[in-house]
């Protein structure tokens, strides 16, 4: 059977920390694991701020940036969907637009994955109060399919290992 495995990516490289995870948990499975990854980039819609002497106002973003946002979205994924296919991966790839935690986990239902393998900032106390966690939402929203979330830092003492046999337990049971 094949695994399908959705993997959120934002751009930057602490979302790509997940990559060296996701290799291990394919590549040096034995029997290696049969997986089909989706990459996905989700657009926020957001608007921008625009102030001018003592007046502010918040303006959407238009169709004409929000395609511009797109096509570069793709060609991210691209880029990465290309260098796992060289790994033997298959990989698809999603660009979404809306919040990011709830485009993941519509893309994970949809996709029927078995699995969510995402970075986490790291982040704790206020910081992770006032701007929240997509890697938390996700996980709350989301409770049928398991979620591996990778703690992307510069501290590697405080890194999990995850047994390779304990992920495959959990993705045949979901």
């Amino acid at each position: 059977m094949k695994e399908r495995i959705l993997v959120p990516l934002d751009g930057t490289l602490v979302s790509e920390a997940v990559l060296p995870k996701l290799e291990d948990l394919v590549l040096k499975t034995t029997p290696r694991l049969d997986a089909e990854v989706t990459l996905l980039k989700v657009i926020s819609k957001m608007n921008y701020n625009m102030l001018h002497e003592d007046e502010a106002a918040q303006l959407p973003i238009d169709e004409q940036d929000l395609q511009q946002m797109t096509r570069e979205s793709q060609s991210y994924l691209d880029k990465i969907a290309t260098n796992l296919r060289s790994k033997g991966f298959q990989v698809n790839t999603l660009v979404r637009t809306g919040n990011a935690p709830n485009e993941i986990v519509k893309a994970a239902n949809e996709i029927k994955a078995h699995i969510i393998a995402m970075s986490t900032h790291g982040r704790s106390g206020v910081v992770r109060w006032a701007i929240g966690s997509v890697t938390d939402t996700v996980m709350r929203l989301e409770g049928n399919i398991p979620v591996l979330a990778v703690k992307a830092s510069g501290d590697k003492s405080g890194s999990s290992v995850i047994p390779i046999e304990s992920l495959q337990s959990l993705m045949k049971h979901s």
